[in-house]
């Protein structure tokens, strides 16, 4: 980050040096020859200390001020009764006014610009070449380099108080804006809420009880509906539990076991899920666990969720198996089960398939879908390519 501080301290001592350059050639060029004595000396070195002190902090703007006023007053008085006088800070004085005019307060400043006033009345009328000088002009020559920078100096101070209030109002502006859309926001993610709790979540709950009771009322002797209503109250189960999580993120809770989504480690909960369904299915994982992206992480529990989804329902009911690769620079994860009924559902599992598809393409992975050789399996394969490590 730029150093302001520092730009502003050298962009001072380079305003200086300009004055000092300026005032002291003025002098030493057009002025009274330092061969007239100490006096000369003294208000050379006295213009060049008031210069050098232009560059000092604009606290002390005040006596930087007052020290060009004395300077102007005191150089005719050392230097009468010399004709040809020059006074002995013009560039200087200019500056000194614009200081005390922008960085002191009312009453600093306004006793800075008497003193300069002053100064500048006296170095006009002590010199003896002009004491007739005709007051009009002197009023033009106190008005230019006295009063002129100083109003200038205000000018700009009260100016940029007015950008930093016109600044403030428009930050706030912007904040209020911005907690009324956040409040807009929460206000709708409360109502979303509260309709997917009280209208979904209630036939959710309501066909996993309903399925529990017609599965407990069968007689003995029904594998298959059994199966398909074991299926439902798993189904239903793990609908309410990514309901409730979807539920506790709309409502902006706070904890990360609210707004987590599930991931690769939540595997094992929805294979017991399942299994409880009367599916079998049976895990196998090589490489060892990596840290994945989030999106990765969610992406391949939820294609793993849909795939043994399709295969709960249109499957022979054979043993899924499930083989988690993770490599150098991509994971790959397969899916394989028993073909059932294909022609039952042709449409259902082409949608299954779709949204697989859909997944593994938005986060730039590969998917291959589709039966086997052997005519007997099915199996979906997608891979995520990783960073390197």
């Amino acid at each position: 980050m730029r150093d302001i501080s520092g730009s502003l301290a050298r962009q001072a001592w380079a305003v200086a040096t300009v004055c000092l350059v300026a005032d002291a050639g003025l002098f030493l060029i057009a002025g009274p020859p330092l061969s007239l004595g100490w006096q000369a000396w003294v208000v050379l070195l006295g213009g060049i200390l008031a210069n050098v002190a232009l560059a000092g902090p604009s606290r002390y703007s005040g006596w930087v001020s007052a020290a060009h006023g004395a300077l102007l007053t005191a150089a005719p008085l050392l230097l009468y009764p010399y004709d040809h006088y020059l006074q002995a800070t013009n560039a200087g004085v200019l500056i000194a006014g614009y200081r005390a005019g922008a960085w002191l307060s009312a009453e600093p400043a306004l006793a800075a610009l008497a003193a300069m006033l002053a100064g500048l009345v006296a170095c006009n009328l002590i010199p003896v070449d002009r004491g007739d000088r005709d007051w009009r002009l002197l009023l033009i020559e106190v008005g230019m380099s006295g009063l002129l920078p100083w109003m200038v100096g205000r000018y700009t101070t009260a100016r940029r108080a007015y950008i930093a209030d016109l600044q403030r109002a428009e930050e706030q502006r912007r904040q209020h804006e911005a907690e009324a859309v956040r409040r807009a926001v929460a206000e709708e993610r409360t109502t979303i809420a509260r309709d997917l709790h009280d209208v979904i979540s209630h036939h959710v709950s309501a066909i996993g009880v309903h399925a529990g009771a017609a599965r407990l009322g069968l007689p003995d002797g029904e594998p298959a509906v059994r199966r398909s209503l074991s299926a439902v109250e798993s189904s239903s189960r793990a609908a309410m539990a990514d309901l409730r999580r979807l539920l506790d993120l709309l409502h902006g809770k706070e904890n990360g076991d609210a707004q987590r989504q599930p991931g690769l480690d939540n595997l094992d909960e929805l294979l017991d899920n399942l299994r409880t369904a009367g599916l079998p299915a049976r895990l196998t994982s090589h490489g060892g666990p990596r840290e994945l992206p989030g999106s990765v992480d969610i992406a391949l529990y939820r294609i793993t969720q849909e795939a043994l989804t399709n295969a709960l329902r249109h499957g022979s009911g054979g043993i899924v198996e499930i083989d988690l690769a993770y490599r150098q620079t991509e994971v790959i994860l397969t899916i394989t089960n028993e073909i059932g009924r294909p022609n039952a559902s042709a449409e259902s599992t082409k949608r299954g398939l779709a949204g697989i598809r859909q997944r593994v393409a938005l986060f730039g992975g590969q998917a291959e879908c589709g039966p086997l050789r052997d005519g007997r399996n099915w199996r979906v394969r997608v891979g995520f390519p990783l960073e390197a490590k």
